[in-house]
C-alpha cells in the first residue's frame, strides 16, 4: 500500500510497491547495493574506479592546460623581460611586462604614447649578444610562462604614427603635428633630443616613430634614419602593447598613455582607431551569449 501525501488516504497499487506512474523519493537500498558476506558494496568499487579514471585523465588535463597556455601566449598576452636601461625610469632592467597581443588581431594599430614591443625591424640589435637558454627555459618560453631569450625584440614608446609630422631640434621639445610634447616620463637629467635632433618629416603609411624614455641611452628611431626603413618601425613588426609591469611585485603598475598625447588637434585619428578594437572585441564576446539566448528562447517556445 502506498500513501498519497496530499490526501492521507490509502490507495491500492496495481503492482507491488508502486503506484502506476508515481515516483518515489525513497528507494530501497537493495536496488543499489549488492553486498556480499563481507559487507562490501559496488559503491566502494565505484570510488576506486573514479580515482583510477583521474590518473588516466591527468595527462589529458595537462595537455589541455599547456595548449591553453600556448594559445594565450600566441593570441592574447605574452611576458617579456627588459634587458636594458633604454626605457628608464618607466621600466627598469629586469622588469617583466605583459604585452597585449589580442587587440592587433581586431585591426588596432599602435597609438601615440603607447609602450610597444616589436621585432627588430632591420639590424637595430646587430652585434648584441643573445643568451643561450637551457631546455627548461626554452620550453617555458615556448608556452609563454617565461620571456623568450632568443627572440630579438625591442621595447620603446610610440611617439608618432602614420600621417604625423614629427620633429625635435636642439634645446627644444619633441613636436608632433606642431604640438610640443610635455614628457614627464623622460629620464631625469635627459633632454628630449639634444644628442640627436631630427625632422621635421612625415611618418609614412603603416609605420611608427619610436623613442626610449631614457633619451641619452636609447638607440631608437633617431639612430637608424639611414636604414632601409628610415628609422621608422613597420606596424607589422609590432608584437603588441605593454600594459602591465608584472614583476617584481614591488614594481607592479600599469602603463597608461600619458596625457600629453591627448592634446586637441594631435590625436583625432588615434581616438577613432582605439575605439574600433574594443567594439570588435565586444561584438565577438557577445555573439555566444546572443546565440545561447536565441536557443533558450526557441526551446521555451517549442515547449
Amino acid at each position: 500500500m502506498a500513501v498519497d501525501a496530499r490526501s492521507g488516504h490509502d490507495e491500492p497499487d496495481e503492482r507491488p510497491g508502486r503506484h502506476p506512474g508515481a515516483t518515489s523519493a525513497v528507494t530501497d537500498d537493495s536496488e543499489h547495493t549488492t553486498g556480499g558476506d563481507d559487507g562490501s558494496s559496488e559503491g566502494s568499487g565505484t570510488g576506486q574506479k573514479k580515482q583510477r579514471s583521474f590518473w588516466k585523465e591527468l595527462p589529458l588535463l595537462i595537455g589541455i592546460a599547456l595548449l591553453l597556455a600556448l594559445l594565450i601566449k600566441t593570441f592574447l598576452v605574452q611576458a617579456f623581460s627588459i634587458p636594458s636601461a633604454s626605457m628608464q625610469n618607466t621600466l627598469q632592467r629586469g622588469d617583466r611586462v605583459l604585452v597585449d597581443k589580442l587587440t592587433p588581431w581586431f585591426g588596432s594599430e599602435p597609438q601615440r604614447g603607447e609602450v610597444v614591443v616589436f621585432h627588430d625591424p632591420g639590424g637595430w640589435l646587430e652585434g648584441e649578444p643573445t643568451p643561450t637558454p637551457n631546455v627548461l627555459q626554452k620550453f617555458l618560453s615556448f608556452i609563454g610562462l617565461m620571456p623568450s631569450s632568443e627572440e630579438k625584440d625591442l621595447i620603446k614608446r610610440t611617439i608618432a604614427v602614420a600621417g604625423d609630422t614629427v620633429e625635435c631640434k636642439k634645446g627644444g621639445p619633441v613636436k608632433v603635428n606642431g604640438k610640443a610634447l610635455d614628457e614627464p616620463y623622460i629620464y631625469p637629467g635627459n633632454t628630449p633630443c639634444d644628442d640627436q635632433s631630427f625632422g621635421p618629416f612625415k611618418v609614412p603609411e603603416d609605420r611608427i616613430w619610436v623613442m626610449g624614455d631614457h633619451r641619452q641611452n636609447s638607440q631608437d628611431s633617431r639612430y637608424h634614419m639611414e636604414d632601409k626603413n628610415g628609422g621608422f618601425v613597420p606596424v607589422d613588426k609590432v608584437v603588441g602593447r605593454a600594459v602591465v609591469v608584472a614583476w617584481p611585485l614591488s614594481r607592479w603598475s600599469t602603463l597608461p598613455v600619458p596625457e600629453t598625447f591627448d592634446q586637441p588637434g594631435i590625436n583625432k585619428a588615434a581616438a577613432a582607431a582605439t575605439t574600433a578594437a574594443p567594439a570588435a572585441m565586444g561584438l565577438v564576446g557577445a555573439l555566444p551569449i546572443v546565440l545561447w539566448r536565441r536557443r533558450l528562447t526557441s526551446g521555451r517556445t517549442a515547449g
